[in-house]
């Protein structure tokens, strides 16, 4: 008898038990409940735009449902078939070449500046007020000495692009640098690393949540100020594109081209939070 109770509830115990609905549903609604909250305010936007303008026929402001139409005339084409249409491609690739190739290049150089400026009291010494009192200067101030030095076209708008990334990645990896906890220096000598080692092994990692940081902010500026370095006379671009339709009062045209950068912006960011949530699993400070 005793065995033949085991038996069964042997048999209970390896049955797999169903799901609860209740459970199913609730762990449903935690993973929507985020987008969800996320949509809410742009759906609000969206009505409260469409009940101002939709109607009004000498609205320099179009409806939401104009601006969709009209980005789906961008991207392909068959509606208006003007010279606009199914042109987005073409001018998002070159806006995505310009932000990358000036991000790069702030990367390149602001990041072993800040290291140096954080680290070697000398350089910091040398270079920091010179930086400090040039950071404030905006970047369409800029505009000007850029066309004169580099000439219209593509490389202006890069060096204007790079010039809005900068400042965010030497800022932050400056004071990455800064913030490290000095204990760490000490626990690093007791385990035998010193010297140069300690920059690679100490510093450098712990400074990299900020750094990440820098690179997140500066990819943001980069975005930001694409529209002021496609005014250099570049025939394509978003940013070119929207200066186009402002001319021509094509506002649906210059909205849609907002929309675009929006998202475009978004997506850089994502990914390199992506990565970093990646690099920096280990470290509390990084989300």
């Amino acid at each position: 008898m005793t065995a033949d109770t085991d038996a069964v509830l042997t048999v209970a115990a390896d049955t797999p038990r169903p799901v609860a609905a209740g459970t199913f549903t609730r762990s449903l609604f935690g993973r929507l409940r985020n987008p969800a909250i996320a949509l809410l305010f742009p759906v609000v936007v969206l009505i409260l735009w469409h009940f101002m303008t939709y109607g009004r026929k000498f609205s320099l402001i179009p409806p939401p449902s104009a601006v969709a139409v009209q980005l789906y005339d961008l991207a392909f084409g068959g509606i208006y078939d003007d010279l606009f249409s199914q042109t987005l491609l073409t001018h998002l690739l070159a806006s995505l070449s310009r932000v990358y190739g000036g991000f790069a290049m702030a990367l390149a150089v602001a990041l072993p500046l800040g290291l140096m400026i954080g680290r070697i009291p000398f350089v910091r010494q040398l270079l920091d007020p010179t930086l400090q009192v040039m950071r404030p200067i905006p970047v369409t101030a800029w505009l000007p000495l850029a066309m004169i030095i580099f000439g219209l076209g593509p490389r202006s708008a890069v060096f204007l692009v790079a010039l809005g990334a900068f400042y965010p990645i030497l800022i932050n990896t400056i004071f990455g640098v800064r913030s490290v906890d000095p204990r760490l220096f000490e626990a690093a000598s007791m385990l035998g690393c010193q010297g140069p080692a300690q920059f690679f092994k100490v510093v450098l990692p712990a400074s990299l949540p900020a750094i990440f940081t820098g690179l997140r902010l500066g990819l943001g500026f980069a975005w930001v100020v694409i529209v002021v370095g496609e005014m250099t006379g570049v025939q394509t671009g978003l940013g070119a594109i929207i200066m186009e339709a402002r001319q021509l009062s094509r506002t649906e045209i210059v909205i849609s081209g907002m929309i675009v950068i929006g998202i475009a912006g978004f997506i850089s960011d994502w990914l390199v939070k992506m990565l970093g949530s990646r690099l920096l699993g280990w470290s509390p400070g990084y989300a």
